[in-house]
């Protein structure tokens, strides 16, 4: 399948600066130029469903609605399994507002007591080459761990201090940024999105 000489530059429906890094560490050696949506004057689409799915889709479309460009959106966050599944969707704004340290009290303190501390980040990721795309490309990524009380690190972003990761025995936070990309469960959907798209858009 071949699509026209704008897929060089896709659309990335988010401003944040660590999404906008790790972005652009993996897609730059298929030779995909990101640019964040803030760069072209658009602004955030609303989120309001329940699934990573629905809102990576709808940010994702937003995009591609308001740029004309090919777009790729992530929706993601932490699940606890104690919480059944929460905070999920809501990860960013937990406590109320995005406010990371708020959110990771907040998190400790519900699962004080629990009988696990089991967590995972979930990352979706979706592309879409115009809005609508009856065939965007879906991908997924899972990072086990642990929900820990004590933040130890200082890098990363979210709830990476208090993660732990029991392969390496250190939070997300003290992991080098080369440590994190190969690993995280972004860097896990951006390496699944770009073996599809090398198959299906390239």
């Amino acid at each position: 399948m071949t699509t026209p000489d704008t897929t060089k530059t896709l659309v990335l429906a988010s401003n944040n600066a660590g999404k906008v890094r790790e972005f652009q560490a993996m897609f730059g050696e298929l030779g995909i130029r990101i640019v964040p949506q803030g760069e072209l004057g658009v602004g955030s689409a609303d989120e309001p469903f329940g699934t990573f799915l629905e809102n990576a889709l709808a940010k994702a479309r937003h995009a591609a609605r308001e740029t004309g460009l090919p777009a790729m959106a992530d929706d993601s966050g932490i699940c606890a399994d104690a919480l059944g599944g929460c905070p999920g969707v809501h990860s960013a704004r937990f406590a109320g507002g995005h406010d990371d340290a708020a959110n990771n009290r907040l998190l400790v303190e519900k699962l004080q007591g629990a009988a696990t501390r089991r967590a995972h980040y979930t990352c979706l990721l979706v592309a879409v080459r115009h809005p609508e795309d009856p065939e965007p490309l879906v991908a997924e990524g899972v990072w086990q761990g642990e929900i820990v009380d004590e933040a130890a690190g200082d890098g990363g972003f979210g709830y990476d201090p208090h993660f732990y990761v029991p392969e390496f025995g250190k939070t997300a936070a003290e992991l080098t940024a080369e440590e994190k990309n190969r690993v995280s469960h972004r860097a896990r959907a951006l390496a699944a999105m770009a073996e599809l798209m090398r198959a299906r858009w390239m």
